[in-house]
Parts: C-alpha cells; structure tokens; sequence
C-alpha cells in the first residue's frame, strides 16, 4: 500500500509541473479527439480537475462516454503520463469556488456581464477525472545523458534509457 501511494505521488507531481494535459474523448461517431487543456489544483472529488466552457462540445462526448485518456509531456528531458480514467461533469458552485483562479477569466469572454470570469460566471464547468490506470516514464538524467542515451541507441540499435516506467493502478474506492 505503501508503494502505491509513493507511485502516486511520484504521478501527481509530474502531472503537476508538467500541467498541460491533452484530454481525450469519443465523439459520438466513436473516432478520438483530443484537446488541450490545463490542470488544476487538487481538490476532493476526483483526482484531477479541469475547468471549460458550458457550450463546450467535451461535455456531450463526456457525457455520451465518460471514459477518457489525459497524458501529458516534458520535451526537456522526455516525461510522459498516460491516464486512463473516467470523467465526471459538475456545476458545482461550491467546487467551483474552492477551485477558482483569476487567470480562468482569459478563456471567458467578456459578454458584458458583471459575473464575467468570476467564480460565479454560469459558463464555468468542472470536468473531474477519476483515475483507473496510469502509466509515467520519471526522468531523473541530465540532458546530456539524454543525449548520449539517444546516440547510443541509434548506434546499438538497443532502446535508450531515459528513465524508470512507472504503472500506477490506485486502490479502488468504496
């Protein structure tokens, strides 16, 4: 139990200075879109959250399908997260509250009304991903060690060692 929740800890903490997640749904004609989106800060009732725009074509899919894909990557030194969870949709004021920062008011135009961009703005919705699976390559060498793995791997022919794969499988919740 223990080392599940280092490896999870080890998961949110790329997930958070990475940040940038791309999102992925199913449309109802069942093809995959994806789109990028930013991670916020954690708070209880799902293990990321985003926030988007009511009209957003992302809540029918999510809707239709809850089943979803965030991953997320650093090109300095090559990280990567792939996560495997199912989304939920709240219009929670509360939870937009608590969740809140000014900077979300640049991805709501200004339509005039007083509660533009503000916490209470009825356009704010919260995506909530639940996580079922992860999967996180840690990358703990500097670039030039990176460098050097990359030309040994093409030379060799042998995969390079960037860093240690991580799969993440959270205990179930009752």
């Amino acid at each position: 139990m223990a080392e599940t929740r280092t490896e999870v800890e080890k998961l949110y903490s790329i997930v958070e200075s990475i940040k940038t997640a791309m999102l992925v749904t199913r449309r109802a004609d069942g093809h995959l879109r994806a789109r990028a989106m930013a991670t916020q800060k954690r708070a209880g009732g799902a293990d990321l959250w985003f926030v988007t725009m009511e009209s957003s074509t992302k809540l029918v899919e999510i809707e239709n399908d809850p089943h979803v894909n965030l991953s997320y990557h650093r090109d300095k030194n090559e990280e990567w997260v792939s996560i495997s969870g199912t989304a939920i949709i709240s219009r929670d004021r509360n939870k937009i509250r608590e969740l809140y920062m000014p900077d979300w008011k640049i991805w709501f135009d200004d339509q005039g009304d007083p509660l533009h961009g503000t916490a209470d703005d009825p356009r704010m919705v919260l995506i909530g991903v639940t996580i079922h699976a992860a999967e996180f390559l840690e990358v703990n060498k500097p670039r030039p060690v990176l460098l050097f793995e990359m030309v040994k791997g093409f030379v060799t022919g042998e995969e390079p060692e960037f860093g240690e794969m991580h799969r993440v499988s959270p205990p179930q919740r009752s």
